[in-house]
């Protein structure tokens, strides 16, 4: 099955780049390099950016033989990874051309050697960039990123300003509508990684456009300086200047933009409008508020307190601070995430999360940033409705930004989250977290080798982002591919799985619970290779992190009983029903159900495990519930069952 990407003009791993100078014609395909998507006739092949790479490495080596190192080195340098990435990926690309490969048309593969492009090929090279910097093109729009500002003067007290003004220069650009805006994160993330060498940054960002400037303080006084330069050739298209007083930050960060619009020939929609929205009349709250976004971008579980502390003091400094009220309802509900894996997650916190934000949308009913920001919160609340509507709100206000995209993502299920995680990936490929949402509706569909494809790049993204800081770091993803490994019969696969997430560390949001997750996986393939002298000490160190947790004494009590130790066996089972209760008057239903046919299923009763989990995912109504279902190890005596085939069969049918 072929992966969830729409692909993107933008290369998803910039850091592998494969050398191929325009577009490949075979039979009814074309695949262009330029905007990255292979078409059958007019119509668009969904595929990977991976996946299209491996298509135009092999199509630009039409007749050779191509080696698996070669093809490892080419699409995945410097990064381990196993046989099997290679293999899922040709089979992918496989499916999407058609192409058997007892009797190719395409792709031959050659028995432990590697691969032969066997198709005629036509090539078509696309013109080399020009030396002087070209015009906007008519035909498209052109991709601007905004660098950090440069602290001219390193006035330590004006530091925060040189990711503020960038931030809010990039706000500005986005609300003409006049340039495809690269998302921030991406930029901020590339500038960790190759520093401000403008080649580097468009060879990481595919960017045309680039804004660099900087700012000095003067007393009092403070100058920016910004210019718009042409990527390829570093000539400035547009230059700006604006003095004032300190105080005037927001009106000289608005004069640089319009001095680049009337240079470019391009305006602003509603600028007075806009900033109104994104922006306060006070520089102190300014202020706050750039520090705790800072702060919670980390997802850093110890700063948390602390970014709530500087959203507090923004809104306290300026209660019409609309954005400073969505930060601090954003706050607050990391805070709710930290307590979502326990028994009974505060609730409390979540619903003052959705107050803050609702209040934002009072202050300002166009800023999508709100409307965003309660869809997701929404969706931990389990009303799917009304965050599926207010993520549509958000992406008809703000159509060109990718998180928008996610969120509605966040708040579908089946086809419409992969579409929109589909848009979400072309306009930010780099973001690991997207990759695990599509794999939970592939592992709904059945569709394990899908999940699998998805989740290794998720991981390889995850892997490479894991040594500079990130702003929005992702977790889970090697312990669930390590489930679907184990489901699939690869015990020593999902074990090195499960050991790459705990190696993660516990210090960032969802760490500790995906690390818990993972000593129960390890667990689980230590139960399956008949070792359960091993397993028990790993349960146990889930149990550590998460004492109260329902699936890790099941996994301790199955543990205990196949080492022969009943007494020890119906202690942790006595615990575990205890959790499911408590599960229960925490109004975690779904989770509780699912425990007690963990339970059912560890005791040998079949029936009632089956029974339970056809209750469970019989209301269309709670789209999620249920998705692990296919993977859980628990349940694999059961597998191939009728009751069972049944309960799997309902769970594809909701992720259409």
């Amino acid at each position: 099955m072929r992966a969830f990407y729409a692909t993107a003009g933008q290369r998803m791993y910039a850091e592998a780049p494969v050398t191929n100078a325009g577009s490949y014609r075979f039979g009814p395909y074309t695949v262009d390099a330029g905007s990255y998507r292979l078409f059958r006739g007019s119509e668009v092949i969904p595929l990977s950016p991976k996946i299209i790479d491996l298509l135009l490495y092999l199509a630009a080596r039409q007749s050779a033989l191509v080696p698996k190192d070669e093809l490892f080195t080419a699409l995945w340098p410097d990064v381990a990874v196993t046989d099997n990435a290679l293999t899922q990926a040709v089979s992918e690309l496989r499916q999407a051309l058609g192409d058997d490969p007892a009797k190719p048309t395409y792709i031959q593969t050659v028995a432990r050697r590697g691969y032969r492009f066997i198709a005629p090929v036509e090539t078509a090279v696309r013109d080399p960039a020009p030396a002087e910097p070209a015009p906007i093109p008519a035909e498209g729009i052109p991709f601007i990123g905004v660098l950090d500002f440069s602290n001219v003067s390193t006035d330590r007290e004006l530091a925060w300003l040189s990711s503020g003004i960038a931030e809010t220069v990039t706000n500005d650009l986005r609300a003409a509508g006049t340039y495809r805006i690269i998302d921030r994160v991406r930029v901020v993330e590339a500038e960790r990684r190759v520093g401000m060498d403008l080649s580097a940054l468009r060879a990481e960002l595919l960017l045309d456009l680039a804004v660099v400037g900087s700012f000095q303080r003067a007393g009092d006084r403070l100058r920016i300086t910004a210019r718009v330069v042409d990527a390829a050739s570093g000539v400035a298209l547009a230059d700006a200047k604006a003095d004032g007083a300190l105080e005037q930050v927001f009106e000289l960060q608005d004069r640089i933009v319009a001095q680049f619009g009337e240079t470019l020939g391009t305006t602003d929609r509603d600028r007075s409008s806009h900033r109104t929205h994104r922006e306060t009349v006070s520089l102190e709250a300014y202020q706050a508020f750039t520090e705790g976004r800072v702060r919670l971008e980390s997802l850093d579980s110890s700063l948390v307190a602390g970014a709530i502390a500087d959203f507090e003091r923004a809104v306290t400094l300026d209660p019409s601070y609309a954005l400073a009220h969505v930060a601090l309802g954003n706050a607050r509900f990391w805070q709710y995430e930290m307590s979502r894996a326990r028994n009974q997650p505060d609730a409390a916190l979540l619903t003052r999360a959705i107050d803050h934000v609702r209040r934002a949308i009072e202050l300002a009913r166009d800023l999508a940033e709100a409307h965003a920001t309660l869809a997701f919160l929404l969706v931990s609340a389990h009303r799917f409705g009304e965050a599926a509507a207010a993520a549509r709100r958000a992406v008809a206000l703000e159509p060109g930004y990718w998180g928008h995209h996610f969120r509605l993502a966040h708040a579908q299920w089946g086809g419409d989250r992969l579409r929109a995680l589909a848009r979400s990936m072309e306009l930010y490929p780099d973001f690991p977290f997207a990759h695990f949402e599509a794999a939970m509706v592939h592992i709904a569909r059945g569709a394990l080798d899908s999940a699998e494809s998805v989740l290794r790049e998720g991981t390889i993204l995850q892997d490479r982002q894991s040594h500079t800081r990130q702003r929005y770091p992702a977790k889970g993803l090697h312990w669930l591919l390590g489930l679907v490994r184990l489901t699939q019969g690869d015990a020593r696969g999902a074990r090195e799985e499960f050991d790459r997430e705990v190696a993660v560390g516990p210090s960032q949001l969802y760490a500790a619970e995906f690390a818990m997750n993972a000593y129960d996986g390890a667990g689980f393939t230590a139960l399956a290779d008949n070792q359960p002298g091993a397993a028990v000490p790993l349960f146990r160190r889930a149990l550590e992190l998460y004492p109260e947790h329902a699936r890790s004494l099941v996994g301790l009590g199955a543990a205990h009983a196949a080492h022969g130790d009943k007494r020890a066996a119906d202690a942790a089972f006595k615990h575990a029903v205890s959790a499911i209760d408590a599960l229960r008057a925490g109004g975690r239903s779904s989770e509780a159900a699912l425990a007690e046919a963990f339970h059912h299923a560890v005791c040998g009763r079949s029936a009632e495990t089956i029974e339970g989990l056809r209750r469970l995912v019989e209301h269309p109504e709670l789209p999620f519930t249920g998705w692990t279902i296919p993977i859980e190890p628990l349940f694999a005596p059961l597998r191939q069952t009728r009751g069972f085939q049944a309960v799997l069969a309902a769970i594809a049918a909701h992720a259409r």
